[in-house]
């Protein structure tokens, strides 16, 4: 108990003093995280508009919302693999060198991101009362106006989607360990190096990550509590 207390009070001298090595980290999982989450956004939330708004293509919409559904449990692992297949010396995209560097990380983050930012900001959106649909249809708004007026209305729950795929990536580990090689100074991330510390015994690192990790999961459940309650009650 005595080691547990010595620990702890290193790693929190660690947090009010970071290093270098500590910043570093931190900063890259911001970016790769922050990164992959921003493209997710670009690329789920035109697709979530389109499968809540869209009158064609009815069965290919169907299937789309399952297999969403479906991959927003998809094991980080799997698509750690599949990226690395493709990626790798004998994969069809090889030649492109991009294995083991921090944009294939934030590719893989995009992958977990988008399944979670599309499905959760498609429920938001068809779940917008019908009368705010009526409404603007009666005050003669547009197709594109009616949707802004859908999408302004599932607001709340959008910004609950963006930030659940964000507590997400952050908290990823094997995806990222397995296509960014968890390199020192290059592609190491706060998990990939809480796991690394760990195995080497350097508990004061991995627990001063730990408790930042800890710290960001606590805000994103109590901002997405927060936007949820705005969106019920707006």
């Amino acid at each position: 108990m005595h080691y547990i207390i010595l620990v702890l009070k290193d790693a929190l001298s660690l947090l009010l003093h970071p290093s270098r090595e500590l910043i570093g980290v931190v900063v890259l999982s911001m970016l790769v995280s922050g990164g992959g989450l921003i493209a997710a956004a670009i690329a789920g939330l035109p697709l979530a508009a389109f499968l809540a708004f869209s009158t064609r293509f009815a069965h290919l919409r169907t299937v789309t919302v399952h297999l969403l559904n479906t991959f927003m449990g998809m094991p980080p692992v799997v698509a750690g693999l599949a990226l690395y297949l493709l990626l790798s010396r004998s994969g069809p995209f090889g030649v492109l060198g991009l294995l083991y560097t921090p944009s294939i990380m934030a590719l893989a983050q995009f992958l977990l991101a988008l399944p979670l930012v599309a499905a959760l900001s498609h429920s938001a959106m068809v779940a917008v009362r019908p009368e705010v649909i009526l409404a603007a249809r009666s005050l003669g708004a547009s197709p594109f106006q009616r949707v802004r007026t859908v999408i302004y209305e599932a607001r709340y729950g959008i910004i609950a989607g963006l930030m659940a795929g964000f507590g997400r990536v952050m908290a990823e580990v094997g995806a990222v360990i397995i296509v960014g090689g968890n390199i020192k100074g290059y592609t190491r991330t706060m998990t990939t190096a809480i796991a690394l510390e760990t195995d080497k015994g350097d508990f004061e690192l991995a627990i001063a990550l730990g408790i930042l990790l800890l710290a960001i999961s606590l805000v994103m459940n109590f901002s997405m509590y927060f936007f949820q309650r705005k969106g019920k009650y707006q």
